[in-house]
């Protein structure tokens, strides 16, 4: 029950961080996607090696890295995880600089459906009848956005599915959440490099361009590895439905971010689904196990206490 809680308090904890990301990316809309990518990358991979020597598990990672090197199937699982998570930063990103924050939001609140479909036909995790209505409730919220759309919402179906997978990634590998995130940020790191690479040889970085923007894209990296960080902590804690259903805490902050920092157009189909999408959040809340014992915790700490 301890270690529920706790895995609850860092997952809501990665999507308040994750909410708030679109602010940050837009202080550097002038860089290319694919630039703050690499960056982004590489920045991360660092700050996490970093870490490691901070917090004494440098020693654990490398032998972990060895072990590692003898189980193909865990070595592509990590690999898996890391290019899944490499192709949702570019599209999120892209997006977010594009005036597509809209996008992103529709896109992880249906990140959650694909969490729970996932967690039901992989993990063979059930549902009760008040979750199987809210999560009825919350697609319907959904269904409403993208029909509004009037066309296939390519960036949402891609942030979704790929995050989606992510998740499931992470749930299935049984490693150190710090060891695990460096060894993904390290895996893909070579290729930043080579596009940095690539970028100093064909045109001019716009890295260099003012210190600015220099320790932007730098700090991006802690900002990446801090949320991914607790993500990764709190799915080893906490069943895949429940990862899903507290993701909606990230697309409601950007969805907000978008409409009144950013001045995207909300009308009154998105508040429609947004009124389905909350619903269903506060049905699940209710009916979930964790709701339930504390509920009767309370119950017996009154009559204890005479309350």
């Amino acid at each position: 029950m301890k270690q529920q809680k706790e895995g609850i308090i860092y997952a809501a904890l990665s999507y308040f961080i994750w909410g708030l990301i679109p602010i940050y990316w837009k202080f550097v809309q002038h860089v290319s996607a694919g630039e703050i990518l690499a960056h982004r990358v590489l920045w991360s991979f660092i700050f996490m090696v970093i870490l490691l020597l901070v917090i004494q598990k440098w020693r654990g990672f490398l032998s972990f890295v060895k072990e590692i090197a003898y189980q193909p199937k865990k070595l592509a699982a990590l690999l898996t995880a890391s290019i899944l998570v490499s192709i949702n930063w570019g599209i999120f990103i892209w997006a977010v600089n594009s005036g597509h924050i809209l996008q992103t939001s529709l896109g992880y609140y249906i990140n959650p459906l694909v969490s729970v479909l996932l967690g039901v036909v992989v993990l063979k995790e059930k549902l009760s009848g008040a979750q199987i209505l809210s999560f009825t409730l919350a697609g319907i919220g959904v269904l409403i956005l993208t029909l509004h759309y009037g066309e296939v919402p390519w960036v949402a179906l891609s942030l979704a599915i790929s995050f989606g997978l992510y998740g499931l990634a992470k749930k299935m590998i049984k490693v150190d959440a710090e060891i695990g995130l460096t060894l993904e940020t390290m895996m893909v790191t070579p290729l930043a490099i080579i596009f940095m690479v690539y970028l100093l040889i064909t045109s001019k970085p716009l890295f260099f361009e003012s210190a600015s923007t220099s320790l932007l894209l730098m700090g991006g990296g802690i900002a990446t590895a801090l949320p991914l960080l607790f993500f990764a902590k709190g799915a080893q804690k906490v069943p895949l439905s429940m990862m899903g259903i507290l993701q909606y805490i990230a697309p409601t902050m950007t969805l907000l971010i978008g409409v009144f920092m950013y001045h995207e157009p909300f009308t009154k189909i998105h508040l429609l689904s947004f009124i389905f999408i909350w619903s269903a959040l506060l049905i699940y809340a209710a009916s979930h196990p964790i709701q339930v014992k504390l509920n009767n915790r309370n119950k017996k700490n009154r009559i204890k206490f005479g309350a």
